[in-house]
């Protein structure tokens, strides 16, 4: 790796074939799922872009981001863009806002239609004012055509999709039920262009993660380790966008899985003796990266800090070795549980039957997250569960993200933690069910721990995976990179036509 102040690394170029090939898929399956239910081969897909909001009731306008699936078709970075797709002809249109002149004094310049069909690679472009008169007009012998509008649920947010809206979509027949699981399913498996730009947004975040070990002593507030995060993903890999908000968690703060919040803003003076949970990962062209770093903040490893962190990084790697097309994920949370709880027994905290303890679900004290999501476009990317599949009740796995079994080209994280959260301790301490597997002493020594998680993006590709992600994660590579020690971010090649069209 280069010196604390630069980067081995640049942002590289953006291919718009990515979005070209994305559409592709996206008519192969959908002409498919139409020839098999003996429908005609004709109408558009119409899917309307992100709107700019402001803050509140103010002026003041929040840096835009594209909505997810509109930049995965068309690769869209500025607002109030629709996108249409002729199912028939595999023509692409998008429809640009007719902005006012004065536009041109307060935002810069009007970029002429020209410019967007250049930059982004579709065949025609028009204004979304002539939204209805172009679609009408492309089927005027066969009548006003059919519209796939893009509407359904998002299993992790249990939100819908909005599907578009313009004046004049009464004039057509619009379609709500076929689209959303299909582009959905297009989205899970990604192509080499996508994996390159998700491998940027790893390597360039595993620099930045490297350089905030380095740079982490005693006395720091927590939000330093994030602003030294976000200005290395910036400043050497354009990243203007994070995938989420950063998590910089140390001493019992590490045991609040979504720290970082409003309420809970990184802002705790780092003290000798944390333990740090890091989980930062930048954005690139829309692709994401999630990556959790845990390491002490004065550069060793106590002996307790050892025994959690070992039990993590064991469920980790043996979690990563088992990963091939076909694994199901529920078993790959289980293994990782049990991981965890056959070290924290070795360690003296636990007694008794493993076995048992798995029976009781007692993994789902120290690990009650799921231990991994599709990774992509989004932080949580769409389709951890297809429609009809049933999520699992049992604690501990009804929070998986994901039941799916594996498939070549899904990115999913690899993230087994264990805390020491007392909301759950301290009732599984004294539950009949639970309480006899605990050696309640030692135990009580770790109330204050806080937590450990590893996280790592994996690639499923035909005979097992590549991890994506190049953080140190033994202990004596991440002492010795706290002391100094250069950490090389090695290329990662991913095997030719993997997740194409």
């Amino acid at each position: 790796m280069a010196s604390a102040s630069s980067s081995s690394l640049s942002p590289p170029m953006i291919p718009m074939e990515l979005h070209s090939l994305n559409r592709e898929k996206l008519l192969n399956s959908l002409r498919e799922h139409l020839s098999s239910s003996s429908r005609p081969l004709q109408g558009f897909v119409l899917l309307q872009g992100g709107e700019e909001q402001t803050r509140h009731c103010t002026d003041h306008l929040e840096l835009f981001r594209q909505e997810s699936y509109f930049a995965y078709l068309f690769g869209v970075q500025e607002p109030g863009f629709f996108g249409a797709i002729d199912i028939a002809s595999g023509k692409s249109m998008l429809f640009a806002p007719r902005l006012p002149p004065d536009y041109a004094v307060w935002m810069g310049e009007i970029k002429p239609l020209t410019h967007f069909q250049e930059k982004y690679k579709v065949t025609q472009v028009f204004y979304t004012d002539e939204i209805k008169e172009v679609l009408s007009n492309q089927y005027q012998e066969m009548g006003t055509p059919l519209l796939f509008l893009l509407y359904g649920l998002n299993t992790d947010s249990n939100k819908y999709s909005k599907p578009a809206e313009f004046q004049g979509i009464k004039k057509f027949q619009t379609d709500l039920n076929t689209l959303h699981p299909i582009l959905t399913e297009c989205r899970v498996i990604k192509s080499n262009l996508e994996l390159a730009l998700i491998q940027f947004a790893n390597d360039i975040s595993t620099e930045a993660h490297v350089e905030v070990m380095r740079k982490t002593k005693v006395g720091m507030k927590e939000y330093q380790l994030e602003s030294m995060f976000l200005h290395h993903t910036y400043m050497y890999g354009g990243c203007r966008h994070c995938s989420y908000t950063c998590i910089c968690a140390t001493g019992d703060n590490s045991a609040v899985l979504h720290y970082g919040h409003a309420a809970a803003p990184n802002d705790k003076t780092l003290r000798e003796g944390d333990m740090a949970l890091l989980d930062m990962g930048a954005e690139y062209h829309f692709y994401g990266s999630d990556i959790t770093c845990s390491f002490p903040v004065n550069g060793k490893f106590t002996r307790h800090q050892s025994l959690v962190y070992t039990a993590v990084l064991d469920a980790h790697d043996a979690v990563i070795s088992a990963m091939s097309p076909g694994v199901s994920w529920v078993d790959m949370h289980k293994l990782a549980e049990k991981i965890i709880l056959e070290s924290l027994k070795k360690g003296h905290l636990l007694v008794g039957d493993v076995d048992k303890m798995m029976s009781e679900r007692l993994g789902a004290v120290f690990m009650p997250h799921g231990l991994g999501h599709l990774l992509g476009i989004d932080t949580h990317d769409p389709g951890g569960y297809l429609k009809g599949a049933e999520r699992p009740k049992e604690p501990g796995l009804s929070s998986l993200r994901t039941s799916r079994k594996l498939l070549e080209g899904m990115v999913i994280t690899v993230e087994p933690g264990c805390y020491f959260i007392d909301a759950l301790l301290l009732p599984a301490l004294e539950s009949p069910s639970v309480s006899e597997f605990f050696n309640h002493g030692e135990i009580n020594r770790f109330r204050a721990f806080g937590g450990v998680r590893i996280e790592s993006d994996v690639c499923v590709t035909a005979n097992g995976c590549i991890n994506m992600t190049k953080c140190p994660r033994k202990i004596e590579d991440i002492e010795a990179v706290m002391a100094g020690a250069p950490w090389p971010i090695k290329k990662t090649t991913f095997p030719s036509g993997n997740g194409q069209v």
